[in-house]
């Protein structure tokens, strides 16, 4: 639906405001909050207008309007159109996203962390592409009672697994080499795929060696299978502040419990832009706005914000776009 300039700054101030202190719209407050050269008659028409049009519905009749689903669908489709998102102060996840030490797990978790502690609301990473991992080296190293640890060095960081395989020092350094030489390059995808074309070219003398690069494989296979969930809550508590919308808050964070609705809001159906899904009522019961996490230009995950209905869609916006930006840095080779 177009709507003229005048209706759609009218329509962006009530919603903006209404996300800031949750208080209803009137007449009078866009007078006081807007720059507009018209007066307040004016502006009860074209609220009048925008309540019929479904943007705003009024609580009580004498009350102010607050922004309707179809309110926020609209801010929100413009918002990502063509708004300039605000700056917004993220230093921390270019360092948690370059620190090659970090375990994979470490820096889903960090990214998680400091979008939950920007945003104020509750931060997902689904995890749900690691055959796209370009891999860049292998480390296995025995243990005590029969097991062994193999560390897997990606651009995203590294992937430890514990396998109980009884093999010798020796035997370790031949599995860590072999594996290098092989598949250093590609993905986590292709070397499962293509293992059993390298098998002649192991050392079949060595059972031990069979026995570990067999077990790793087995282990790939298992991890990729299964999306991995990082949840961070540090927004939670905020939810549950305002008791006008208390129950909203309630359905975050019981959709935060359950593993089968992350999977399904943490879904990219797009094409790999930030995607923002309205909470509306006897549809989706929160509100989430998410963006795919790529390494050399492939999917590794999506991360989302979740919350209410009544949320900062913008700020949000603007923190994910940061995380986009310093993904896209990398280029998927070990440097």
């Amino acid at each position: 639906m177009q709507l003229s300039d005048r209706k759609k700054k009218i329509l962006f101030m009530a919603i903006e405001e209404y996300i800031k202190d949750c208080s209803p719209i009137s007449s009078a407050k866009i007078k006081d909050v807007s720059s507009l050269d018209c007066s307040t008659a004016t502006l009860r028409s074209e609220l009048n207008a925008l309540e019929a049009m479904g943007f705003l519905k009024q609580l009580h009749t004498s009350g102010g309007r607050v922004p309707t689903a179809s309110g926020y669908r609209f801010y929100v489709e413009n918002l990502l159109q063509d708004a300039d998102y605000p700056q917004t102060d993220l230093d921390k996840v270019g360092s948690i996203i370059s620190s090659k030490a970090n375990s994979l797990d470490e820096i889903v978790s960090g990214i998680a962390k400091v979008v939950s502690e920007a945003t104020n609301y509750p931060t997902v990473v689904m995890l749900d592409g690691v055959e796209n991992l370009i891999l860049n080296e292998f480390k296995i190293i025995p243990l005590v009672e029969n097991k062994i640890m193999v560390l897997i060095g990606t651009v995203a960081g590294y992937i430890t697994q514990t396998l109980d395989v009884k093999a010798t020092n020796d035997d370790c350094q031949n599995a860590s080499k072999y594996l290098t030489n092989h598949f250093k390059g590609e993905t986590i995808g292709t070397m499962i795929d293509n293992i059993d074309l390298f098998e002649d070219g192991m050392h079949s003398e060595i059972e031990a060696f069979r026995q570990v690069v067999s077990s790793l494989i087995e282990g790939l296979k298992k991890f990729n299978s299964q999306k991995q969930f990082n949840v961070r809550r540090e927004g939670s508590a905020k939810l549950l502040e305002n008791k006008d919308t208390i129950e909203d808050a309630k359905n975050v964070l019981n959709v935060l419990e359950d593993e089968n609705e992350l999977s399904n809001i943490m879904e990219i159906k797009g094409d790999g832009n930030i995607e923002v899904t309205v909470a509306e009522e006897g549809k989706s019961k929160c509100s989430v706005v998410k963006a795919p996490i790529k390494f050399g230009g492939k999917q590794l995950a999506s991360i989302g914000v979740i919350g209410p209905q009544r949320m900062d869609y913008a700020g949000i916006a603007s923190a994910l776009k940061v995380v986009i930006d310093n993904l896209s840095n990398l280029k998927g080779e070990d440097k």
